[in-house]
């Protein structure tokens, strides 16, 4: 089966690189012998880390190479990820939703089948955003999203011609190997008490979060004694806020801050090595729960709290926008002392998780499982 996927790969997120990964790893789990091509924007380091044929994915060149792998492949699925919203500017065909909504439509040109795949859907608030979904989002044939809002949110949209089941993110189904990379890098004795920080910049809310956020750890170092280690998930910009944190610390030279280079597995083997995760970050906490680490998010996005709330930790949680530090504080002093509470409340959720994760795949074998040209 010669399959294309079409994602924001190849731009050095981690939590894309993640789901690249995970279905790669799961295409060729349950399918025999998958024929893979990615779009990225670093074709030739992509074609290397995932052993599979990558383009570029951009409009600047390699468009008759993308019009090729669309007229050979018999699906392209679109995704994972928040793909499909215009929180950044989308003017005409400018911006991501309508590059991702293109390839969808050159895609059904080339006489492809199109699935999307474990996507989170939203926000899409301009009108021009609006008109491209009702357009271009119905020419799927078959859809798979990671929470429920995610289907309401499209069905909204007048996106209701593909049938849509609501699974789960495709990093519930993450294939990690063992690698203490990121971990040995911080020379650690192995006594310590580590909390992963992942945080990200945010528009207005941005100051405000650093400096509660600050406050919090230090909180932590002198009630707790913990070792607070920065996790930048998507570098360099999640570097240059955890920097203007540990500006903001009285106690910085007591933390940590991993380097740029580590791959998404040994970020998520290292997070799997902490006693509570605070993140902004998604998929910063959806490693946390895949390795029962509990995990305290702030939520920018309507699908953190959605993750959240599946994972049963919404209630130790805050909107980013309405938290007090106090209450920050509070929240993570009780779930780094009653660790095994929360693991046992967690696991049966994260359990739920991975099986929906997982059920991706088993759905697009049964839809296209026997497509060919």
């Amino acid at each position: 089966m010669k399959i294309v996927l079409s994602g924001f790969y190849g731009l050095g997120n981690t939590g894309d690189e993640a789901i690249l990964k995970a279905i790669v790893d799961n295409l060729r789990s349950e399918l025999n012998n998958p024929d893979i091509t990615v779009f990225s924007l670093s074709p030739e380091q992509t074609a290397k880390e995932h052993g599979v044929k990558s383009v570029y994915r951009g409009w600047r060149h390699g468009n008759k190479e993308k019009v090729k792998a669309l007229r050979e492949a018999n699906l392209l699925i679109s995704g994972g990820g928040g793909l499909l919203q215009d929180t950044y500017p989308t003017k005409f065909l400018f911006g991501p939703l309508p590059y991702y909504l293109l390839i969808v439509f050159l895609a059904k040109l080339c006489g492809a089948k199109v699935m999307f795949f474990s996507q989170g859907i939203g926000p899409v608030t301009s009108t021009w955003g609006k008109i491209l979904m009702k357009v271009f989002a119905n020419m799927a044939d078959f859809v798979t999203v990671r929470d429920d809002y995610s289907k309401e949110y499209l069905h909204s949209l007048g996106v209701k011609r593909p049938e849509t089941v609501v699974t789960a993110d495709i990093v519930f189904a993450f294939q990690g190997t063992t690698d203490t990379s990121a971990y040995d890098s911080l020379q650690l004795d192995g006594s310590e008490k580590l909390v992963a920080v992942a945080p990200r910049p945010w528009f207005e809310q941005e100051e405000e979060y650093i400096e509660k956020m600050a406050w919090v750890l230090d909180e932590l170092i002198e009630q707790r004694q913990v070792t607070p280690v920065f996790v930048p998930m998507e570098p360099p910009y999640d570097t240059n806020v955890s920097k203007k944190i540990l500006a903001k610390m009285k106690h910085a030279d007591a933390t940590k801050l991993l380097g740029e280079q580590f791959t998404p597995n040994q970020f998520y083997n290292f997070i799997g090595q902490t006693d509570l995760t605070l993140a902004l970050r998604l998929h910063a906490l959806i490693f946390a729960a895949l390795s029962n680490v509990p995990h305290i998010g702030l939520s920018y996005d309507r699908k953190v709290e959605s993750f959240l709330k599946r994972s049963g930790m919404w209630k130790h949680s805050f909107p980013l926008e309405d938290f007090t530090k106090e209450a920050l504080l509070t929240e993570a002093i009780y779930t780094l002392d009653h660790s095994a509470e929360v693991n046992a409340m967690m696991e049966p959720n994260v359990d739920v998780l991975r099986q929906e994760a997982r059920r991706n795949v088993t759905l697009l074998k049964e839809k296209f499982g026997r497509t060919a040209k």
